[in-house]
This record gives C-alpha cells, sequence and structure tokens, in this order.
C-alpha cells in the first residue's frame, strides 16, 4: 500500500444549505464509490474525512446531526473516518501520521468544496512532500456571491448576478492553480482505468 484516497466533506452538511441546488456535481457519492472501489481493489487505503465547526450552531455543528457521510457511502472496516476543524485535512487531524505510518506517498483528492477544502488539502499535502492527484470531476462546489453582494438575498438570486462566479469558473481556476504546482488534475475515468 503506497497510495490513498482522501474523500474530503462528503457530508449531509451540504445539502442543508442553499446553495447545494447548485452544485456541480450531484452525483459525487457515485463519483466517489468509484474511487473507492478502485483504490480498495488496487489494495490502497481510503480514508473518509468530515468537516466539523463544533459549538457554531451550523449544519456543520455535530450537534446538529449533519455531520455525517452522506447516504451511499460506507466506509469499510478498517478506514479511517476523520473529523477536521479546519479547511484541509490535515491541520486538526492524524491524516499526516496515517499516512506515513503506512508508508504512503501517493495521494488522491477528492470531495466537496473544490477549491476551498479539497484544494487545500492537495496545497498542504503537496507541501508535506506527498504526490498528488486530484480528481476533478469528484469534487464539488457550487456558485460563489460577490464579497459585495447585498445580504439576505435567497440563493437564486445571488446565482443570477452577473459578478457570482459560477461553478464551472471555480473548477477551471483550481485546475488551473493546482496543475504542475501542487498536483495532477485527473478524472475518475482516468484514475480507475475506465
Amino acid at each position: 500500500m503506497s497510495s490513498a484516497l482522501v474523500v474530503i466533506d462528503v457530508q449531509n452538511s451540504f445539502l442543508e444549505l442553499p446553495d447545494w441546488p447548485h452544485t456541480s456535481r450531484p452525483d459525487i457519492v457515485h463519483q466517489v464509490n468509484r474511487l473507492a472501489a478502485a483504490a480498495r481493489d488496487a489494495g490502497d487505503a481510503v480514508v473518509w474525512v468530515l468537516g466539523s465547526r463544533p459549538g457554531s450552531g451550523s449544519v456543520f455543528d455535530p450537534a446538529r446531526g449533519f455531520v455525517r457521510l452522506m447516504d451511499g457511502l460506507r466506509p469499510l472496516p478498517g478506514e479511517p473516518v476523520l473529523t477536521k476543524t479546519a479547511h484541509n485535512a490535515f491541520t486538526t487531524t492524524n491524516l499526516h501520521q496515517f499516512l506515513t505510518g503506512r508508508g504512503i506517498r501517493r495521494l488522491t483528492v477528492c470531495g466537496i468544496r473544490t477549491e476551498q477544502c479539497c484544494e487545500t488539502t492537495a496545497r498542504i499535502a503537496s507541501d508535506l512532500g506527498f504526490e498528488v492527484d486530484f480528481a476533478i470531476d469528484a469534487t464539488a462546489t457550487a456558485p460563489i456571491p460577490h464579497r459585495d453582494a447585498p445580504a439576505g438575498l435567497p440563493f437564486s438570486a445571488l446565482v443570477r448576478d452577473p459578478r457570482t462566479l459560477g461553478a464551472d469558473e471555480i473548477i477551471a481556476r483550481t485546475e488551473y492553480a493546482l496543475s504542475g504546482r501542487f498536483a495532477t488534475i485527473k478524472t475518475v475515468d482516468q484514475l480507475t482505468g475506465n
């Protein structure tokens, strides 16, 4: 085992957010399951990471009950489920220790918020010396409103604002930012051989 799949924040919290209907990848569970099956078949590790903000009262507060894997995702015995309180999967977990203790040097990163938790994890993994494959079509994000967007507007109105950054633009920016610097951009088909 020299590789690992790191699945970041594919959790019910996101289903509760007003931007979820606008997500780039509503079929993310299917894509993650394809990667997990391929990793398991290859004898690679699969690590599940959940994002948590205890005491926040938000959908990321474990007390609300949404900080759990989305339906259809099932870790096998021995596959760790880590809980993080930072954007990246390393800073507040024992992920680095888990990986290095098993001699893992190559990661495939997938999950929710292409440009946020997934990209940040890929950058830190690269800085820590890991080779990183970024499974671009097994990440999901939603449009990001402009910083000066009026407060209190429904998300459906914010999406129509021409200053809102669309999901496709966010994904493209992440590809440009990571490729050749922090990660190799790959599709699920490329990573699974399908």
